[in-house]
């Protein structure tokens, strides 16, 4: 699986460690930055990872800032990008299960990083149900276009 990963410098410290875990268990990992805990503009770098993901450069990618929440809303702009804002293990795998998420977005100022991992390996390891109900509104998320 090729992973994109990405963070503004609050969620730096940890995609560094993420980063890391994920290459260490056999991922292909590419890493958008930011490089330090300098400020910059989180919207440069969701938008780096979601558009990759979105040409299927890249299998899912990884967000992470803050809160999370920028990173996600940002990724969402982009066509094809389903992001979810996760903080908790149940949540990690229903993302997968109920909504084929292909982003995982978290909040470096919200969670450990040691939950941060076990999210990411949760999120990483489940595959979506397939089940007829979740494939119908999947679908409704990709068509949906705006009125």
């Amino acid at each position: 699986m090729k992973i994109a990963i990405g963070a503004d410098h609050g969620g730096f410290d940890h995609k560094e460690v993420i980063f890391k875990h994920l290459k260490d268990n056999g991922f292909e990992v590419v890493d958008f930055g930011t490089y330090s805990s300098d400020s910059v503009d989180y919207n440069d770098f969701a938008v780096k990872v979601a558009t990759g993901v979105s040409k299927k450069e890249y299998d899912r990618g990884i967000l992470i800032c803050g809160t999370g929440i920028g990173m996600s809303v940002m990724a969402n702009k982009v066509e094809g990008i389903r992001a979810a804002l996760v903080h908790d293990l149940f949540t990690a795998e229903a993302t997968r299960l109920h909504n084929d998420s292909n982003i995982l977005a978290m909040g470096g100022r919200i969670i450990s990083i040691e939950l941060a991992l076990q999210i990411v390996d949760i999120w990483i390891g489940t595959e979506f149900s397939n089940e007829d109900r979740h494939i119908r509104r999947v679908k409704k998320i990709n068509n949906y276009k705006g009125e």
